[in-house]
């Protein structure tokens, strides 16, 4: 069995390719950072450090290392009798991978099983969002032919995998805590084999029940925590005011998975302990830089605070602590994040209402929209 993974950085090292490797396939790692992937080519083996109860040292070797950009017919090669095509590589970059999985499908056997494509990205539907890169790439009438060729499913992946110490090297620290959820029904009665993963009849409620508690969690300690004046993650929770806004928020956005998704609030509560529980693990060294990073892309219409405010104001539910985590968003002053920049940059120069059309996706007429511009007016005159 062979699986070809995009993204070779930390998650894609220390979660992902560990999972495949453990199930018995033989891994290629794509990238386009010619350091990283000389570095894996000239190694044969690099070591998972877990942190936390339980902890384990887990040896991932028998890889292979391709630099997608410069040796892409060494990638389609590799791709064309490969198992498995997974990627960790950030939603925004599925568009640059669909080139690829279109090649790959082109290349494929008719006769051969199906390729199975699995994109593993804090993102809802983000395989769905690869398959529709690849169909719009190849056009409607070849797709007829193509698709066939591959199962396109979506998941649920979870794993806190903090920024590395420096001298690293390819090792990887990662919590012991995972989870890698899969959609079963399009592979009908033959799913992949890794053990590691499982599969699951319904993933939106396991999808947005991660997106909106693990990383409106996550991105929520870090802003406040950035503005409190917090360095690690941790430390941020220790903070009894950022604790309780954090809380704040997920009640909200507990409310929110209770209503839609059937869990009881005795386990949604169960769940939201478990999360804020490993945010405390100071054995992780998480920044609230690393994890704030990317505060335009977390702003997002379907991202972590925008998707579960604008549904809670479409319910009539209360979002006064999701849009404090908005507010201090927009305060993250980060230098070294793109991002970061950018958004300053609109704050200063753009409206209000043109930020939250804009960035946030929200328009005029829908009942989150007023509150928001709010928020953000608040930010900009500031």
């Amino acid at each position: 069995m062979k699986a070809v993974h995009f993204g070779a950085g930390n998650i894609g090292r220390g979660f992902i390719g560990l999972l495949l490797h453990d199930a018995g396939y033989e891994v290629v790692f794509a990238d386009v950072n010619a350091e990283l992937i000389d570095a894996l080519a000239a190694s044969d083996r690099y070591t998972v450090h877990e942190v936390g109860e339980g902890a384990r040292e887990l040896v991932v070797d028998r890889y292979r290392a391709i630099n997608s950009q410069t040796d892409e017919a060494a990638l389609a090669a590799e791709l064309a009798d490969a198992d498995v095509l997974t990627t960790a590589v950030g939603p925004n970059v599925l568009r640059f991978i669909a080139p690829h999985v279109l090649q790959a499908l082109r290349d494929r056997s008719p006769d051969a099983a199906p390729l199975a494509v699995m994109a593993c990205e804090n993102a809802i539907d983000a395989t769905s969002m690869l398959r529709a890169e690849t169909e719009r790439l190849a056009g409607p009438d070849e797709w007829i032919e193509l698709e066939r060729r591959a199962v396109f499913a979506n998941t649920a992946v979870d794993r806190i995998v903090p920024g590395q110490p420096e001298g690293a090297g390819l090792d990887v620290t990662v919590e012991t805590f995972s989870e890698w959820a899969i959609e079963r029904p399009p592979f009908g009665e033959a799913p992949p084999d890794i053990p590691g993963a499982h599969f699951v009849d319904r993933l939106g409620p396991y999808i947005e029940r991660k997106l909106f508690t693990v990383n409106t969690g996550h991105a929520s300690t870090a802003y406040f925590g950035f503005l409190a004046g917090h360095e690690r993650i941790a430390e941020a929770l220790a903070d009894a005011s950022v604790a309780e806004r954090v809380e704040r928020v997920l009640q909200e956005t507990s409310a929110l998975i209770v209503a839609k998704h059937g869990f009881t609030e005795e386990e949604q509560a169960t769940y939201r302990d478990t999360i804020l529980a490993r945010f405390r693990n100071a054995s992780l060294p998480d920044t609230v830089e690393r994890v704030g990073r990317q505060p335009i892309r977390k702003l997002g219409r379907r991202e972590r605070f925008i998707a579960p405010a604008a549904e809670l104001a479409e319910r009539g539910l209360p979002v006064d602590g999701l849009l404090a985590a908005v507010e201090a968003a927009l305060g993250f002053d980060v230098p070294a994040d793109p991002e970061s920049v950018e958004l300053q940059e609109r704050l200063r120069t753009d409206a209000a209402a043109a930020i939250v059309h804009e960035v946030c996706d929200v328009q005029a007429g829908h009942p989150l929209h007023d509150r928001l511009v709010e928020t953000v007016a608040r930010r900009t005159a500031s």
